[in-house]
């Protein structure tokens, strides 16, 4: 491989970074087939495969680079398209071209640079086939004729080497080489030339290079022999030298070259042309044959060729002729602008990138020299970023501070490139940077807290407010939820009361409210967004519950009974304003709802009473007289403020009266006329509760009896006496009611075996209100006259039996036992009567 491709050249490897750079050096032969190996780069860097991919390895930069081709599953450099080392270098040895391999995660630089060794694939050729002189008979014998150069692309010992010279008798060749190395032939003449002998002559030079195989080009010259001219031209400077700027128009001055021929007439005229003038150059520069005037033709690149060398002939009309060189330099202008490159871009970054993260690397550089070619970037406008260059001609874009998408969610960077050339030359370009989006922010409510209003007795299901809030953020980070907190109200789960939407925010009411129970509902409502970890802010709201007029007046006093009936004493010597009763009711509705008027409905006498408008009392408005009637009947209507206004009647019963007697007498009958306007609700739970009892009752009694049986039988059975079981007889109270009244409660308790019994009772205390049974008559004689019995300490009554009438003793129904002493019972054994008429039992029992 060596001797096929040549020596592989590896230089010192220096690495750094932000790292690491390597350069290293390969030699090859041109015109090398396409994938050709050049090198293994991996091996030669001392990386591996896996480094190469990962860093994304990459040939970035380079005039030429598109020569070659880098492998990186393999880690070798391969040869891309054919290279001509003459197309790519022209005469210029060394050829080389170099370029740079980057890597990324971390970044490294690597240059490479590739020299193409040269062939022997070109032959030496004449610019022109056939050459002419014409000699003049006088020339002197060492007279020189310089020959028109061979050309051979080839260098080294691929190069021109040598010419011959066909065999004459007058000519002889000599080869020079020029200043540069560059060799070139004249023919010298050895022996004066005779016109009238050979007045042409032919000859051939040969141009041989030093290739193997060995290659040659050949050359006819014409020689045409005229007539004396004895003087060549002579220029006046071996070397001329100038300087012209790049980019300077079309036929500025350059130089002038001046070459003087001593003949005279016609021998003296000296022509001036460019010898040996490449075609590149030709286009480039003219010259006026007869004034020697080098001017400009074409376009000077100082990027292209900083400097021209020429070669200038003048020939006098005899054919004689002189050289020169020509040395141009080219100025260098500031005419190019920097180039910026993009290795890497990166979008979109996420907005909580730490700074400094890098986002692009940029290649820049500038085909000027000097102080034209350095280049210096910037960023354009405040924006959050930098540039840093820590490789030669790269730079890297980075994060300068923290970033925010929810303030700015895009960024147009421009990045200018700005050359110390004189004026500045710049170059911009704009990157379009997005920010992504993180959850680092939460929810805002729109308030700091939410108040609503709601009727009470509202419909389940109504919607009580809208709770918005917004998130900064985007998509999923930004979709907010809506979740009531885990909270109880009076024992009770806040989802017994209120639901929120979860998606829209909307707070309805699960039931229906009642002022009466609940005024307000305050709970917190959190609003959470969709990111992960999601974040949440909370709001507290108030449900406040307004009142309705959805409760009629309840009246505390006087309480209205079914059964017996109040009534307040007023005597007859009652004066103007006394205060017979007051009214007391309540509304639990609230405010004017609550606000309460007494207005007096009807009376039996309304000149003879009043009703205060706000507190209820009820006082007399004139004074009582004897004509007024004892029984006073006042309907009382309580009535609320509320819209619409609810009311309750009460009844006030007034007995005008001295005394007690003369009240009982009176109000006999006075509840037969009351009217009621009970509820039927009020009845059917009555009945339902007095069905229930009779059962229960029935239930209890049954079993009562049934064990009371079994005890009697057993005691009959131990005692061997016949016993005859005792029913008591049905007691009615004294007011006709079917059970005692709490004025005298009776406790009778009897055994078979036992003589002794107690019956106790209590007497009812004092009160100021009479309690009346419409039913009773005489109630007042009875109450007397049983009183005046029980005072009497010693009363007993004795009734006794024995064994022999036992069998003919009955039960007795209907017998009224209102008062028994308790000395009277202790004394009985049993009782025993036969059927008897209600009469005689009245006057045996006293």
């Amino acid at each position: 491989k060596a001797a096929l491709y040549g020596m592989i050249f590896k230089e010192d490897t220096i690495f750094y970074s932000e790292h690491n750079h390597g350069h290293i050096r390969y030699s090859i032969p041109e015109e090398m087939k396409k994938g050709s190996v050049i090198g293994n780069v991996a091996q030669d860097l001392g990386l591996d495969l896996k480094r190469l991919r990962s860093g994304r390895a990459r040939i970035v930069s380079g005039e030429n680079m598109h020569y070659t081709e880098l492998k990186t599953d393999k880690g070798i450099l391969v040869v891309n398209e054919r290279i001509d080392r003459e197309q790519l270098c022209g005469d210029v040895t060394p050829c080389s071209f170099s370029f740079e391999m980057i890597l990324e995660n971390p970044v490294e630089l690597h240059q490479i640079t590739v020299e193409i060794t040269d062939i022997n694939d070109h032959s030496p050729t004449f610019k022109r086939k056939n050459m002419h002189f014409e000699i003049s008979e006088s020339a002197n014998s060492g007279a020189r004729f310089t020959l028109t150069s061979a050309d051979d692309p080839d260098v080294g010992v691929n190069g021109l080497r040598e010419y011959t010279l066909s065999e004459n008798e007058y000519f002889i060749l000599k080869q020079n080489s020029n200043a540069e190395g560059k060799s070139y032939a004249e023919i010298v003449l050895q022996k004066p030339l005779d016109r009238e002998t050979n007045p042409k002559l032919s000859l051939k030079v040969v141009a041989v290079d030093g290739g193997t195989p060995q290659r040659s080009g050949t050359v006819n010259i014409d020689i045409t022999v005229l007539d004396a001219n004895d003087n060549s031209p002579v220029f006046n400077q071996s070397v001329y030298r100038a300087t012209v700027m790049e980019n300077s128009p079309k036929d500025t001055y350059v130089t002038t070259v001046n070459a003087t021929d001593l003949d005279f007439g016609s021998n003296s005229i000296v022509a001036y042309y460019f010898s040996d003038l490449s075609s590149g150059f030709a286009d480039i520069f003219q010259i006026d044959g007869s004034t020697g005037v080098i001017s400009i033709r074409g376009l000077i690149d100082y990027e292209k060729e900083k400097k021209y060398e020429l070669r200038v002939e003048a020939r006098d009309q005899g054919g004689l002729t002189d050289s020169s060189k020509v040395i141009i330099e080219v100025t260098d202008i500031n005419d190019n602008a920097p180039i910026i490159n993009v290795m890497s871009f990166t979008s979109p970054v996420s907005e909580d990138s730490p700074p400094g993260t890098t986002i692009g690397i940029l290649n820049v550089k500038d085909l000027d020299s000097g102080d034209n070619g350095q280049v210096s970037c910037r960023i354009e406008e405040n924006a959050p970023f930098k540039v840093k260059s820590n490789l030669r001609n790269y730079y890297t874009l980075v994060t300068d501070t923290a970033l925010d998408r929810e303030s700015v969610s895009e960024y147009n960077i421009t990045v200018v490139a700005t050359d110390a050339g004189v004026p500045h030359l710049s170059t911009s370009r704009t990157f379009n940077l997005k920010l992504s989006d993180v959850n680092d922010n939460v929810p805002v409510f729109s308030k700091s807290s939410y108040n609503a209003f709601v009727q009470e007795n509202n419909n389940p299901g109504t919607s009580l407010l809208t709770l918005w809030a917004e998130d900064p953020d985007e998509n999923q980070n930004a979709r907010i939820s809506f979740f009531l907190a885990d909270t109880n109200i009076g024992g009770s789960p806040l989802t017994d009361y209120v639901s929120v939407n979860a998606e829209s925010g909307v707070i309805h009411s699960v039931r229906s409210f009642d002022y009466e129970q609940i005024k307000q509902l305050v709970f917190v409502v959190k609003a959470q967004d969709g990111g992960s970890p999601p974040l949440s802010s909370n709001v507290t709201v108030k449900i406040m519950i307004q009142d309705q007029n959805d409760n009629a007046p309840q009246v505390l006093y006087p309480v209205q009974t079914g059964g017996s009936l109040v009534a307040e004493m007023v005597p007859r010597s009652a004066d103007v304003g006394y205060l017979v009763t007051k009214v007391v009711a309540v509304d639990v509705d609230c405010g004017q709802n609550a606000w309460l008027s007494y207005k007096l409905q009807k009376a039996t006498d309304r000149a003879l009473f009043e009703v205060g408008l706000q507190n209820g009392e009820v006082r007399t408005i004139r004074q009582v007289t004897d004509k007024d009637a004892v029984k006073q009947r006042l309907a009382v209507i309580v009535e609320d403020n509320g819209q619409p206004s609810r009311s309750a009647t009460v009844i006030v019963n007034v007995a005008v009266a001295d005394s007690f007697p003369e009240v009982l007498s009176e109000f006999t009958d006075f509840t037969h006329d009351q009217e009621y306007n009970e509820n039927l609700t009020f009845y059917l739970v009555l009945a339902l509760a007095v069905v229930s009892f009779l059962f229960i009752t029935c239930v209890v009694v049954i079993i009562s009896v049934k064990i009371y049986r079994w005890r009697q039988s057993r005691i009959l059975y131990h005692s061997n006496l016949p016993v005859i079981p005792y029913y008591p007889p049905r007691y009615s109270d004294t007011l006709g009611t079917g059970t005692l009244p709490h004025v005298y409660n009776y406790e009778v308790c009897r055994t078979t075996d036992s003589r002794k019994s107690d019956c106790k009772f209590g007497r009812a205390g004092s009160q100021n209100v009479l309690i009346m049974d419409p039913s009773s008559t005489g109630t007042m004689q009875r109450i007397q006259s049983e009183k005046s019995i029980l005072d009497e300490p010693d009363s007993p009554l004795e009734v006794r039996c024995n064994a022999r009438n036992i069998d003919a003793v009955e039960q007795v129904n209907d017998v009224y036992l209102p008062i028994i002493p308790a000395s009277f019972l202790s004394d009985i054994p049993c009782i025993a009567l036969k059927k008897a008429s209600s009469k005689q039992q009245r006057e045996y029992f006293g």
